[in-house]
């Protein structure tokens, strides 16, 4: 482990938000909130963190060879000669949408060979979550069942109930909300739903949630809105639509893996996004 703030941090890999952001701040960044395996950042207007190089790549992501100890609220990030990443998720038609569909319900025909699910990931076993969420087990039902029929307006009032649902900087409702918005942005690319309506419903989320929880997890839901995720979820999407089996089954395994419950949350959410009320 190396002590930040007495020498600059040298990133070994760096997502595209956090390096543009670095870029326009000069390589300065403030910490925002020191958690045991990363530590979130501000540089200039945006959240980023800092992460081993063990942790899964986001555009806000800047992964080092040991994660630090920041002592100090303030240090230099140096990126010259990083190229920054970007996730790529394949741009969908109505029949690639239609075997990502299909190969999801594959997916989970045996979910226990993911691992434990938790959180809101548990309604993939058919099971209601548990404490602290138990109360909203009927809100995500409703989530669930107005995208299964492409109901934007009842999906808003839903996943805004659902915002700050549970503990943490990531609550397991923004994450499923989260995925959600990721999951009816491909259908709205492929042209299964409709783009304008969905885009709205987004946009009313995005504006309630600065309200309803925590700055950090604003930042996230936004970029999922957008189609920006970990590294595994945008795996995850792009070996289902090849049916490459395999793959998508360790790239589920590496997602919920992310956080407490937060991986397990977000694949929930991409369940009901796709429509598959699960």
């Amino acid at each position: 482990m190396i002590a930040a703030g007495a020498a600059p941090v040298r990133p070994i890999a760096i997502g595209a938000i956090a390096h543009a952001a670095l870029g326009s701040a000069g390589g300065v960044a403030r910490v925002l909130a020191r958690l045991t395996a990363s530590t979130y950042l501000t540089a200039g207007d945006q959240i980023t963190w800092l992460g081993a190089a063990t942790a899964p790549l986001h555009p806000r992501a800047i992964l080092v060879a040991d994660a630090p100890i920041v002592r100090t609220d303030e240090l230099q990030v140096l990126t010259e000669g990083l190229s920054p990443w970007h996730p790529c998720t394949p741009r969908l038609d109505v029949t690639t949408a239609g075997a990502l569909i299909g190969n999801w319900g594959r997916l989970l025909d045996d979910v226990a060979r993911l691992g434990m699910p938790a959180g809101f990931g548990v309604r993939l076993a058919g099971r209601t979550p548990g404490w602290p969420l138990t109360a909203a087990a009927a809100t995500a039902d409703t989530l669930a069942s107005a995208c299964a029929r492409d109901d934007p307006a009842d999906a808003t009032a839903a996943a805004v109930a659902l915002l700050g649902v549970g503990g943490g900087l990531t609550p397991s409702g923004d994450d499923f909300v989260g995925g959600t918005l990721f999951a009816r942005r491909l259908l709205a690319e492929a042209g299964l739903v409709d783009s304008a309506a969905w885009r709205h419903t987004a946009h009313t989320i995005l504006a309630a949630a600065p309200s309803r929880t925590h700055a950090i997890s604003v930042a996230l839901l936004g970029d999922l809105a957008a189609g920006l995720g970990w590294a595994p979820l945008h795996d995850l999407v792009a070996a289902l639509v090849a049916g490459a089996s395999d793959t998508a089954d360790a790239a589920a395994r590496r997602l919920v893996r992310l956080g407490h419950t937060s991986g397990w949350d977000l694949l929930a959410g991409l369940g009901v996004g796709l429509g598959t009320r699960s």
